[in-house]
């Protein structure tokens, strides 16, 4: 692991505005994470955790302070290339898995490099080699409606690394499986960290998964707390009930 920094927020505001009071969700946050660290994120549901993956991802603009992904400011970034970063610099998995139900997993998988530009005979080569590194060389071909879940999530995780991301971001990526995906799900997660060296940042309500991570953070009160190594973690924390 590098001692870079992939990933830094600083002074992070985020506020909605809405009919009532403003809610005011995240409060000035500040956060590190260096090239080929894995970070799990826990909260109490509500406490802005999917919000702050947004804001990392590049999905929302902050009200407030910066974040910088991979040495780009993405508050000082237009439109059309914040996109391109987003694209070609962040992978994504979702509790959901938003695969194109026409398609099949490979075409799936090959849609970010061709949205990227990239020709469609190599987009769908590097495609299927993705397939094979998730197990699921011999599902190429088969449509999301043909998968388990466990490998609907599988394909999601090929198609978040179709662009070779320097950070990949997981929102409850086990929130809809079974205990045995989950843990192959979290195996295979851990060893692309280790193979590629990404820089990996998980939410999860998953008491399990964040004991994996070498540092956990709280997300509280719109800050973030570091958890020390061994402490458990509160059972709000790892509720699954209501919102992010």
């Amino acid at each position: 692991m590098s001692d870079a920094v992939m990933v830094r927020a600083s002074g992070l505001h985020k506020q909605y505005e809405g009919a009532g009071t403003p809610l005011h969700v995240l409060r000035g946050l500040d956060l590190a994470i260096t090239a080929g660290e894995i970070v799990t994120i826990v909260g109490a549901s509500g406490s802005g955790k999917s919000t702050l993956l947004h804001l990392i991802g590049a999905l929302d603009r902050p009200t407030g302070g910066s974040v910088e992904v991979a040495g780009y400011d993405l508050a000082r970034l237009p439109d059309e290339e914040l996109a391109e970063v987003r694209n070609t610099r962040i992978g994504f998995v979702f509790q959901f898995h938003y695969l194109l139900p026409e398609f099949t997993a490979r075409e799936n998988v090959a849609l970010p490099a061709l949205v990227a530009g990239e020709e469609m005979d190599q987009a769908l080569e590097r495609a299927g080699d993705l397939l094979a590194r998730v197990e699921l060389a011999d599902r190429a071909d088969h449509r999301p409606g043909q998968l388990s879940g466990g490998e609907q999530q599988r394909v999601a995780v090929a198609r978040a690394l179709t662009n070779r991301p320097a950070v990949l971001l997981a929102d409850e990526p086990s929130g809809n499986l079974d205990r045995v995906s989950s843990e192959a799900l979290h195996d295979l997660l851990w060893e692309l960290n280790a193979a590629h060296n990404q820089t990996l940042i998980v939410v999860t309500h998953n008491l399990e998964l964040a004991s994996r991570s070498a540092r956990t953070l709280e997300l509280r009160e719109g800050l973030l707390h570091e958890v020390p190594a061994g402490e458990s973690l509160r059972p709000d924390l790892t509720s699954r009930s209501g919102g992010e």
